[in-house]
């Protein structure tokens, strides 16, 4: 059988802070309900607290008319790297301080309003997180031993939800196949089984999100969708032998090399 991907139902998570009503509308357009979700937030705390809340995969900070929470809410950019901050201008004359400003906050870019409003959203969406680590890792590392057709096609579903709680049910609707058949043929040939796979992926998000300064072990949890801290632990522990404290320090490598080490199969 084949196997074919339908597409993941995942949708990309964008924080804004649009004090302006033309800005809002421009959010709205760009991501609507079907494709995205939006997140508005008004004050430095409101946002901070979405990141902490939800895997975000990009920010828009609205600096037309720059305010103190305004340079408050782009300093966060520095405190969660992970998720691309994009300002969005007008680009007067003026603006040129403001830009600079931004450039030196590490923002990934500068919307043009009123020029870039018909790209905005593949702006954003080419930067952001989930678009990145699916990219990054499309293709099933060697270490895992997955060379047909069906494990590669459930990999590249798996990647696209970039660590998201995903169940089997899904994954093998994705690929058009039962979930009865995805779980037997997945670990066929002494591969690793599906549901410790699923845990690898989450655990390399995991990882990707714990170099962020502004995300403790708990954070990185709750975005992820773990039950708990001690939930994110528990599966460090038995997936790559390590504890959520140390992920941040460990390469995707080193966590593939941990993994391969006997830990590859679980009870399905």
């Amino acid at each position: 059988m084949a196997a074919r991907v339908a597409g993941p139902s995942v949708s990309s998570c964008v924080v804004v802070y649009a004090p302006r009503e033309r800005t809002r509308t421009l959010a709205r357009a760009s991501f609507p309900r079907r494709r995205g979700r939006l997140i508005f937030a008004k004050t430095a705390s409101e946002f901070a607290a979405a990141f902490r809340s939800t895997l975000v995969d990009a920010a828009l900070v609205d600096v037309a008319t720059p305010s103190d929470d305004a340079w408050r809410i782009a300093g966060l950019a520095r405190e969660f790297p992970s998720a691309p901050f994009f300002a969005i201008s007008p680009l007067r004359p003026g603006d040129g301080p403001i830009i600079a400003q931004c450039v030196a906050l590490d923002f990934a870019d500068v919307i043009a309003d009123g020029v870039d409003d018909s790209v905005a959203r593949e702006l954003v969406i080419a930067q952001g997180f989930s678009t990145r680590f699916a990219a990054a890792l499309r293709d099933p590392p060697s270490p895992l031993a997955l060379p047909t057709e069906l494990q590669r096609a459930t990999w590249r579903s798996l990647v696209s939800y970039a660590g998201r709680t995903v169940r089997t049910e899904l994954l093998a609707r994705d690929v058009g196949v039962t979930r009865e058949h995805l779980s037997r043929t997945f670990a066929a040939n002494g591969a690793p089984n599906l549901k410790r796979v699923i845990d690898l992926v989450r655990l390399l998000a995991a990882a990707e999100l714990s170099k962020n300064p502004g995300y403790d072990v708990r954070d990185v949890a709750q975005v992820l969708g773990f039950a708990s801290s001690s939930h994110l632990s528990s599966t460090a522990q038995r997936v790559v032998g390590t504890r959520p404290v140390s992920l941040a320090r460990l390469r995707t490598v080193d966590l593939l090399e941990r993994f391969v080490k006997g830990r590859g199969r679980s009870r399905e």
